[in-house]
């Protein structure tokens, strides 16, 4: 729901500053936390007309009239509302009006969101979804137009496509503020027309381009991506990685979601090697609603960082006005000056970051961590459901591997999970051959991975191995959350469990489910795209528990595993995964064979 801007609420901004208006609100003895100085200096006020600040000062009563509503800090830190400049809501496995009815009272006051996992099941029109769920929300959701779908083309079928005319056209509507994450590097590297075109595209409507880069070569072919246009890059891992793209122009994001561990290493770079943080950018990148729920949002960001040696000043900046001026929004967001939003956040302690209130646009939101405004829940219409269309009733016998004619062994390629990271290892392992299948039981913890087709009811099922879950009893897990393209992935030890979860899964409409011994343990319902639930966050966070203890239950001792298994078909992001068309050699860019 946007408030005027702030040029046509200047008249009414001045009046108040000058003491000939009344202000709607007024924050009174606050600890100001200045982003743009890096200072924080005490006793001081904050008045508010229209949604913006009028006024930041040690004295705001001659703003104060009879119905000026006043809230005392009593001495408390304010704090710029928290933005997070990258992440999938639909990862969250709810809707972007419950996401936001779920974070605001953990003070995130901005989004920037990729809706690229609605975009690979239902194309542009699923964007439009989210994009206008967005629009209505109390705070500020800019919206990314989703770049690479499908995300590698020759190397996964998707269930639609986004054209260049297709980012043309929603770089017009209003919550639009760039092109999403542009994960075909290699495309941008050498060329690709269809890369480079939305790209333009974008940078022609003065918006940014988001970058992914996952590779830890930083050779020619970084260099080339680089000057491909994309501004930044959330898919860092290390120091040098944080490093080298700061050098380069682009901003590092580093995230922290419910998998991925990624400050601790990469703010080094400036904790260690001193360089300097206002290129630097937090995200989370992304936070599942058990997560949300229990631990917190970006709130949860600025804490870790500032755990790993930030100054708590220098975390907030880089969850506040780093984020804003990236999108160029800082004339809007990300500080508490004047004609800024007013997205406020009210603690008592920096390092720690309670959140005692929330304020977005003047407007008082959330206190002690309850929400005080009603935030109706959105109806996505009937398209967005019954997406799961596997073609038929699956058996124990589709997950059947055959090994080469005559072999008692084989030697074979297996996935392997990096807890707490989005890349995989390419392992190899000796697996033994019984009445030529291949079984999953030899040396080390390996078990089978399937991916099904879910889009087009080809009855399709590419079969493989991994390794890294811990499973050591008959089961399977089932999900339609399965970057990018969002097929279903299946990983199991049970191959009848693996049939009976998928089938589950097909019922239901999509989702995550658990089968061990032929019974269902635990199953999250998303109806949504099979992406998303419209039911409320603690409910979803509720079922998540469930399913990550029925998981644990079967073995598995991951941290958030449902996350791990999400990404094991992510085809640009190395070293190997599987798609809808083999297993692939994502440091190669190619599909290579299962057996050595």
């Amino acid at each position: 729901m946007p408030i005027p801007s702030w040029s046509e609420l200047a008249p009414q901004l001045v009046d108040v500053a000058m003491g000939r208006r009344m202000a709607d609100s007024v924050i009174r003895k606050g600890k100001w936390v200045n982003v743009h100085t890096g200072e924080i200096i005490p006793d001081m006020d904050v008045a508010i007309s229209g949604g913006r600040i009028a006024y930041v000062g040690a004295d705001a009563s001659h703003a104060i009239g009879d119905d000026t509503k006043v809230i005392e800090a009593n001495g408390r830190y304010m704090v710029p509302g928290l933005c997070d400049a990258h992440m999938h809501v639909e990862s969250g496995m709810i809707t972007v009006s419950e996401f936001a009815r779920a974070v605001i009272p953990h003070g995130t006051t901005s989004m920037f969101i990729d809706p690229h996992e609605i975009a690979n099941v239902l194309g542009l029109k699923g964007v439009k979804v989210m994009h206008d769920d967005a629009a209505n929300m109390p705070i500020n959701i800019q919206v990314q137009v989703p770049s690479c779908v499908p995300s590698a083309p020759g190397l996964e079928n998707a269930g639609a496509e986004i054209t260049v005319d297709d980012v043309k056209e929603a770089l017009s509507w209003p919550q639009i503020c760039g092109l999403g994450e542009m994960m075909n590097f290699p495309g941008v590297a050498m060329g690709d027309a269809k890369m480079l075109g939305e790209i333009a595209a974008t940078q022609d409507a003065g918006k940014t381009v988001g970058g992914h880069f996952p590779t830890p070569e930083l050779d020619l072919m970084f260099h080339g991506y680089v000057a491909g246009g994309p501004a930044d890059d959330h898919e860092g891992t290390r120091k040098e990685d944080a490093i080298a793209r700061a050098r380069q122009g682009m901003r590092p994001m580093m995230r922290l979601g419910s998998a991925w561990y990624d400050v601790a290493e990469q703010v080094k770079a400036i904790t260690e090697d001193g360089l300097d943080p206002r290129s630097f950018i937090l995200c989370t990148d992304d936070s599942h609603s058990g997560t949300i729920v229990n631990d917190g949002h970006m709130n949860r960001v600025v804490r870790h960082a500032i755990a790993q040696g930030l100054k708590p000043i220098t975390a907030i900046q880089m969850a506040t006005l780093n984020t804003a001026q990236h999108f160029g929004m800082d004339r809007d967001i990300g500080s508490i000056t004047p004609g800024r939003r007013a997205d406020i956040i009210l603690t008592s302690d920096l390092p720690s970051l309670p959140i005692e209130l929330v304020m977005a646009q003047g407007e008082v939101l959330a206190e002690d961590q309850k929400l005080l405004v009603d935030i109706p829940e959105a109806s996505y219409p009937d398209f967005c459901r019954n997406t799961v269309n596997m073609g038929k009733k699956l058996a124990a016998d589709d997950f059947d591997i055959f090994a080469p004619s005559g072999a008692n062994q084989v030697r074979a390629r297996v996935i392997g999970v990096i807890e707490n990271q989005a890349p995989t290892k390419a392992l190899e392992r000796t697996l033994p051959v019984e009445r030529g299948l291949v079984q999953m039981d030899g040396e080390g913890d390996v078990c089978q991975i399937a991916l099904v087709e879910r889009h087009r009811g080809t009855g399709g099922v590419v079969n493989g191995f991994v390794s890294g879950f811990g499973y050591n009893k008959p089961c399977a897990v089932a999900s339609t959350v399965a970057h990018d393209s969002h097929h279903m992935i299946v990983v199991g030890t049970s191959k009848e469990d693996m049939a009976a979860a998928a089938n589950h899964l097909g019922k239901v409409g999509g989702g995550i489910t658990v089968f061990s011994e032929g019974k269902e343990l635990a199953t999250v319902e998303l109806a949504i795209a099979g992406l998303m639930s419209e039911e409320r966050a603690e409910i979803v966070a509720e079922k998540a528990t469930k399913m990550v203890e029925a998981m644990a239950a079967c073995g598995c001792t991951l941290n958030n595993a449902n996350m791990q298994h999400s990404l094991l078909g992510l085809v640009v992001i190395p070293e190997i995964r599987i798609s809808d068309v083999g297993l692939v050699d994502v440091t190669k860019f190619e599909t290579v064979d299962l057996f050595l």
